[in-house]
C-alpha cells in the first residue's frame, strides 16, 4: 500500500476529528456541493447529510473505495486540469480537504474552484499549516508545500473571493506531526499514531473551541464567490 492510501485509511478511523472538523463549517454546506479530492470518502459520507454531493478525485482506486461509502456521484476528475464529468454545473458549496497542498499549480486550481461556484457559494478549504512542520511524512505523502494563513488569504482575494472566515485548527496534532516527522523521521502517519490521536483529541480540542491556537496541522479558511 503506498504511503498516501496508508495515510488515508489511517485518518479513516479519526471519526471524532473528521466531525468535529466538520462542525467548524457546516453552516456554509448547502444545496449542490461539490467536494474536490474526495481520497477513500472519509468526509464525503458526512457530506451528505447537508446537500447533494458530488465528489471527484484523480485517483481512480480512491474513486472505488469512495462510491462504497455514498450514494452521490462520484467519479473522476481533475481541478487542476479543469477535467470534471458534469458539465456546466455550478455549486453552492465546494469542499477541498487536505488537497490543494498535492497540487503542483494550486493558483490555477483556486481560480477553477472560484469559476465552479455560484455567485454567493463558498469554498471551504482546509490546508496543511505552516512550513516549518514540513518534513519527511509531507514528502512520501506527495505534498508539495503547506501553507502561511495571511499569504492564501491574500491569493485567495486576488482571485475575487471575500474571507468569512480564516483560521489555525489542531495544535495537539501540530506537535505530533513534527515528532513523528523531525524526530522519528517517520513517513505515513500509522493507524496507531491515530488511534493515540483519537483517545487524545475529544480532551484537548474542545478547547480550540473558545480560542485558535498559535499553530496547528491545519489552516481552514471559507470564502465566498
Amino acid at each position: 500500500m503506498n504511503c498516501g492510501k496508508l495515510t488515508l485509511e489511517s485518518m479513516s478511523q479519526a471519526v471524532w476529528y473528521n466531525q468535529w472538523t466538520i462542525k467548524k463549517f457546516e453552516q456554509f454546506l448547502k444545496g449542490d456541493i461539490l467536494e474536490v479530492g474526495c481520497g477513500i470518502g472519509n468526509f464525503t459520507s458526512f457530506l451528505t447529510k447537508y446537500g447533494n454531493v458530488w465528489a471527484i478525485d484523480i485517483n481512480e482506486q480512491y474513486v472505488t473505495e469512495a462510491k462504497k461509502k455514498v450514494n452521490g456521484k462520484v467519479k473522476i476528475g481533475d481541478v487542476e486540469k479543469g477535467n470534471y464529468f458534469f458539465k456546466g454545473q455550478k455549486f453552492d458549496s465546494i469542499v477541498c480537504l487536505n488537497v490543494l497542498e498535492h497540487i503542483k499549480n494550486d493558483g490555477f486550481a483556486l481560480k477553477s474552484l472560484y469559476n465552479l461556484l455560484e455567485k454567493g457559494g463558498c469554498l471551504i478549504l482546509l490546508v496543511p499549516a505552516h512550513m516549518f512542520l514540513f518534513g519527511k511524512i509531507d514528502k512520501s505523502i506527495g505534498h508539495y508545500r503547506r501553507y502561511n494563513k495571511q499569504q492564501l488569504g491574500d491569493v485567495l482575494k486576488g482571485i475575487g473571493f471575500k474571507i468569512i472566515k480564516a483560521r489555525i485548527l489542531n495544535m495537539v496534532g501540530a506537535i505530533g506531526w513534527w515528532f513523528a516527522s523531525k524526530v522519528l523521521s517517520n513517513g505515513t502517519v500509522g493507524v496507531g499514531k491515530i488511534k493515540l490521536f483519537s483517545f487524545i483529541a475529544p480532551f484537548v480540542l474542545p478547547m480550540e473551541d473558545i480560542i485558535e491556537p498559535p499553530f496547528g496541522t491545519s489552516i481552514l479558511i471559507i470564502c465566498q464567490k
